[in-house]
């Protein structure tokens, strides 16, 4: 399945019915009176994150969605039908935006979570509505509310407990691999990931998930090789892995270089708990090590791990680093239902 995680799409929410205009006509009643029914109301269009979906890849080929006008009123007094409600399925995480991709209308990140997108047009008013004392035949009704029709972003932000950063080949999907059974695409060439990767991870018998995001190079921010495109998918993370390949002769700056796209990206993304290490040491002798470590340490002012993904060398006290800062987080599951709430 090809991964989408940005969708735009058009919505509109059904009209309401008109309202009836009739007067009543039965053989020996001699006072019949207006007996017009009520326009039946307009669907709703609803957005409901559910269960089972990782991608928006269905609204690639499907972008309307309009509910179903009420029917008009008729006579002996009958109310129209009420159109039917649509709602757009989406997953977990999705944040929807409204037209200009910078207003948030909602953000879906529990199982169940509904937000009313559209609300449908009330029908109108039959002309018994209009019957006073002084107006015994009114021969008038109101024509029914026009649905809201309007164009949204649907914007998949996966929900991780780590997220994985680093510059291409730094190591991130053979880390991922190696600690999980996801089956990222490995290669010896920049930008093998193309696409966010998931991966359920176990250390001292907690699980907890993790994030691969394609790599990031200088000036992402500015829409360089895939930009910062991806770093949505680790804004929701709770700690940062930044993996920094140990083979490169100028660790220091490539730490650097993926710090400022951070900052340039997002001031909450930068300020999150981060865990660096430095990755491939199978490949270093102890006293080149022992060099880059330092200069690393120097450039961050905080430690650095040593780490290998090819040869799982320090990998499970990496990921229990990275458990000590998650475990703080999780919340024991409420026992209340989930609501159904309105922007």
């Amino acid at each position: 399945m090809k991964f989408l995680d940005l969708a735009k799409v058009y919505i509109r929410s059904g009209g309401g019915g008109a309202g009836c205009v009739s007067f009543r006509r039965e053989k020996f009643i001699e006072y019949g009176g207006p007996d017009g029914g009520d326009g039946g109301r307009g669907g709703d269009v609803w957005a409901e994150a559910v269960d089972g979906l990782n991608t928006l890849i269905d609204f690639r080929y499907q972008q309307h969605f309009f509910a179903k006008s009420g029917q008009h009123g008729m006579g002996s007094q009958m109310t129209g039908k009420s159109g039917d409600d649509i709602t757009l399925r989406v997953p977990v995480g999705t944040e929807i935006l409204d037209e200009d991709e910078e207003t948030v209308i909602a953000d879906l990140t529990e199982v169940g979570q509904r937000v009313l997108l559209a609300k449908g047009g009330n029908g109108g008013w039959g002309n018994l509505h209009f019957k006073t004392s002084t107006n015994r035949s009114p021969r008038n009704a109101n024509p029914g509310q026009e649905g809201v029709e309007r164009v949204i972003w649907l914007r998949l932000k996966l929900i991780a407990d780590a997220g994985l950063l680093g510059l291409p080949n730094a190591g991130k999907s053979t880390f991922l691999a190696a600690v999980s059974n996801a089956r990222p695409k490995i290669a010896d060439y920049p930008f093998t990931t193309l696409h966010p990767n998931l991966g359920v991870v176990g250390v001292d018998g907690r699980e907890f998930v993790i994030a691969d995001i394609p790599g990031l190079i200088e000036g992402a921010s500015e829409g360089r090789g895939l930009g910062d495109q991806f770093l949505g998918h680790v804004e929701r993370s709770n700690v940062l892995l930044h993996l920094v390949d140990g083979t490169s002769e100028t660790v220091a700056e490539d730490a650097r270089t993926i710090l400022t796209e951070l900052a340039a990206y997002s001031p909450v993304l930068i300020q999150k708990p981060r865990v660096t290490a430095l990755n491939k040491i199978d490949a270093l002798d102890d006293e080149t090590l022992a060099e880059r470590r330092a200069a690393l340490e120097a450039e961050l002012g905080h430690p650095v791990m040593l780490m290998s993904g090819v040869a799982r060398t320090g990998v499970t006290e990496v990921l229990r680093a990275l458990w000590a800062q998650i475990e703080p987080t999780r919340a024991p599951a409420s026992k209340g239902s989930q609501g159904t709430w309105q922007p």
